[in-house]
């Protein structure tokens, strides 16, 4: 004991501290819920007892082939039972899992698996052929392993040297799995969308997985035994962690290899779903669906919504549907969700207009996130609580990423000032809510004064005919820039260009209405977003 500062004596040992890890929920879920559903994928039906031993039993697979610390196991899969297990599995080997973007080019894949130096690959067969092309640009290709999914029914041959559920007999399911050593260690790697140039390696640690994980789940009240269905990828920001929130919560996960109105309704009444997550797109198909179809859902579905302000018109649909609907915020580089817009009683005496617009914002942290804010771009200050004063939103906490992998400079941009700095602007309301106004690269400069492209698409989607909207600038030899509309109408709807001007003009400054207008289906990623690197192509190519 030291005459100083007697609590210095009190040492950190193996009894009162264990590093914080996601796959510690599995161990928890596999012990006490041992008859638990945990998934369920076509016929399958395999609990938590069933999951934890499978996974153990790859785990130790992985490591009799040489898999350890920090080696890189990748998965090219859609959500099915290898993926879900691919979360696990590799992590108690002490491995980083690199989940691949299923839509993604053999070019792009073959530089992921080269720069993340992967040492096995898991394929399922659908994507056999783009996988076989990105393997062979490859000087030291992986390991493949065959996804022999039933429930997919296609004939692409295998390419790789064993079968995934041969690889699991391989191993022991009672391995002795441990926690990593230190919380820091590497749990997976993402890769950014790679829009400007070849995409960077996210890296995500132990310590912020298991927090996400566990926030995700506390912020939204989820039970547990929710039943979550899977229409978000989880190759994306490895599910936005909720593989891990599932495994927390002893709930059921529900497997779905394609995101379709059809097959998400069938889902979600045949198994009583009642959690599910994605991008406004997937939101928008359902408030779209048939009627008859949504009232076979006879319980209340909870779904998250994430990305910039969500259409009024979403928002609107999803009420109108009897789903309840909660936005939140984050990035590849903060382990997806790391901010929600946390709902207060009141607000449900409001009218649906002032719902509308308080539940569009991107919120507050997240409980476990230590700061979220947004500063001035030039000075690195606060911006005042104003809703009015534009700055860039930045983050600080447990639940940001360690880094991009072997980008050093990249990383320390990322981080300048103590702060991760998102790209995104947005303003802080007089009740600390943020709400963003536009991505920094998407703001409309027009005769000096600045337009977001967010304000533009909220208008143009209550209308009737529109489906979808994205805005982006077009090249003006007078203005500068001014707005350029892409729509998607809606299946059997019609419209034309002056129409769709004069409704905006109706409803906003005339300086933000769209000066053209162009029709036809949005290109869009593999999560639903709108690639609208593609589309300021496509308006830079319409000219001047």
């Amino acid at each position: 004991m030291t005459a100083d500062n007697p609590f210095e004596s009190l040492p950190r040992n193996a009894a009162n501290h264990a590093a914080l890890s996601p796959t510690s929920f599995l161990a928890w879920s596999g012990g006490v819920y041992p008859d638990r559903v945990a998934l369920v994928h076509g016929t399958l039906r395999r609990t938590w007892g069933e999951t934890y031993r499978r996974c153990r039993q790859l785990a130790d697979a992985l490591t009799r082939r040489g898999i350890g610390k920090s080696d890189v196991v990748a998965i090219m899969a859609p959500n099915i039972p290898a993926t879900y297990e691919m979360h696990f599995a590799p992590a108690m080997a002490g491995a980083v899992l690199n989940a691949l973007n299923v839509r993604l080019d053999a070019d792009t894949l073959a530089f992921m698996l080269d720069f993340g130096g992967a040492k096995m690959v898991m394929v399922d067969r659908q994507f056999a052929p783009v996988m076989a092309e990105a393997i062979a640009k490859l000087d030291t290709p992986p390991v493949v392993v065959d996804i022999d999914d039933p429930e997919y029914d296609g004939d692409e041959a295998p390419i790789g040297e064993i079968e995934y559920e041969a690889l699991v007999a391989e191993g022991d399911p009672a391995f002795d799995w441990q926690l990593p050593e230190d919380e820091w260690n590497a749990i997976s790697l993402n890769f950014t969308s790679g829009t400007t140039g070849n995409p960077k390696g996210v890296v995500y640690h132990h310590r912020g997985a298991y927090l996400n994980a566990m926030t995700n789940a506390m912020a939204w009240d989820m039970p547990t035994h929710a039943v979550y269905l899977w229409t978000l990828p989880m190759f994306h920001c490895n599910g936005w962690c909720f593989p891990w929130t599932i495994a927390a919560k002893a709930g059921t996960n529900v497997c779905l290899r394609q995101v379709a109105a059809e097959p998400i309704i069938d889902a979600m009444a045949r198994h009583r779903v009642s959690h599910y997550c994605g991008a406004p797109i997937v939101h928008s198909m359902l408030v779209n669906a048939d009627a008859d179809q949504l009232a076979r859902i006879e319980q209340t579905v909870h779904g998250l919504v994430a990305g910039a302000a969500p259409p009024a018109a979403m928002i609107e649909g999803m009420e109108g549907i009897g789903f309840s609907l909660t936005h939140v915020y984050g990035l590849t580089e903060t382990y997806g969700p790391a901010a929600l817009c946390a709902k207060h009683d009141d607000w449900a005496t409001l009218s649906l207009e002032a719902r509308v617009e308080k539940n569009a914002r991107q919120g507050v942290r997240y409980p476990t996130q230590a700061a979220l804010t947004v500063v001035d771009r030039e000075t690195g200050a606060e911006v005042p609580h104003d809703g009015e004063t534009l700055g860039e939103l930045v983050f600080a906490g447990n639940i940001v990423m360690k880094g991009y992998l072997k980008n050093p400079e990249a990383t320390a941009e990322a981080f300048e000032g103590g702060w991760y700095h998102t790209g995104d602007l947005g303003v802080v309301e007089a009740d600390g809510y943020i709400r963003i106004a536009d991505r920094a690269k998407d703001v409309i400069i027009s005769g000096g004064e600045n337009i977001s492209s967010l304000e533009v698409e909220s208008v143009l989607s209550r209308h009737p005919a529109i489906a979808a909207s994205a805005v982006v600038a077009r090249p003006d030899d007078k203005w500068g820039e001014t707005p350029c509309a892409f729509i998607q109408l809606r299946e059997g709807e019609t419209a034309t260009e002056d129409e769709i001007i004069a409704y905006c003009r109706e409803r906003m400054a005339h300086f933000k209405c769209p000066r053209t207008v162009v029709f036809g289906p949005l290109p869009t990623t593999s999560t639903g977003k709108v690639q609208k690197y593609e589309l300021r192509t496509s308006a830079a190519e319409l000219g001047a």
